[in-house]
């Protein structure tokens, strides 16, 4: 998972010491859709519904991959014939 992005924040003090940055990470959307999820649903679901949704994101990828091949097999079977 990704880190979410940093905020800082300056305070002001003296002129003669440092000046200190106060560091706060800003929530995404993907955390706070899981803080949502987690209120309404029980641990078994939440935990189905992600296992879904990677295996969805696999199958999207498994059959990208497939067309791919396809491509790059019809191109060297019409090299071939060419040469």
């Amino acid at each position: 998972m990704q880190a979410a992005p940093v905020r800082a924040t300056q305070v002001r003090t003296t002129a003669t010491s440092a000046t200190p940055v106060r560091a706060t990470a800003i929530p995404s959307v993907a955390d706070a859709l899981r803080a949502v999820e987690s209120l309404l649903m029980s641990g078994g679901q939440r935990t189905a519904r992600r296992n879904a949704w990677t295996s969805v994101l696999e199958d999207r990828r498994r059959a990208k991959d497939r067309v791919e091949a396809l491509r790059v097999l019809e191109e060297a079977g019409t090299a071939t014939r060419t040469s």
